[in-house]
């Protein structure tokens, strides 16, 4: 299975290790799915986790270890093909991620903008819950 996590998701998991997000990135690490990222969201990782509330709750290491392990671990799309299809337009190159790598779902937790349509292309929008409903988590 191949997933595309936003990266609200990934910080989720990063400031929640018991967290539903954090049973995502678990699944990854243990090998159950393909995680799809590419250089945008990597970047915006760690933009992200040097913003000063998000350091006040996070180690610095946690962050650096994930963007390590999302380089080393997840496949990297490389080519993105150009999307405009997102009403946040921020939001856009996670759609390409998908769409580049043929991603069967896209799990956010965008609620007003990504989870409004529930699929784009051949992949599969979602929140954490309903994906992992999906899967087999949650009953």
């Amino acid at each position: 299975m191949r997933v595309v996590l936003d990266t609200n998701v990934l910080v989720s998991a990063l400031l929640g290790e018991s967290s539903l997000p954090a049973e995502l990135v678990a699944r990854w690490r243990q090998g159950r799915l393909t995680l799809l990222t590419a250089d945008p969201q990597l970047d915006e990782l760690a933009r992200v986790t040097r913003y000063p509330k998000i350091r006040a709750r996070l180690k610095p290491a946690l962050a650096g270890r994930l963007v390590n392990d999302l380089r080393e671990i997840a496949e990297i799309v490389e080519k993105l093909p150009v999307i405009d299809a997102s009403p946040d337009p921020y939001d856009n190159y996670l759609l390409s991620i998908a769409a580049g790598g043929g991603a069967d779902y896209l799990v956010t937790g965008d609620k007003s903008h990504l989870l409004a349509p529930d699929s784009h292309g051949g992949t599969k929008i979602v929140s954490v819950r309903s994906f992992l409903a999906l899967t087999g988590r949650l009953q």
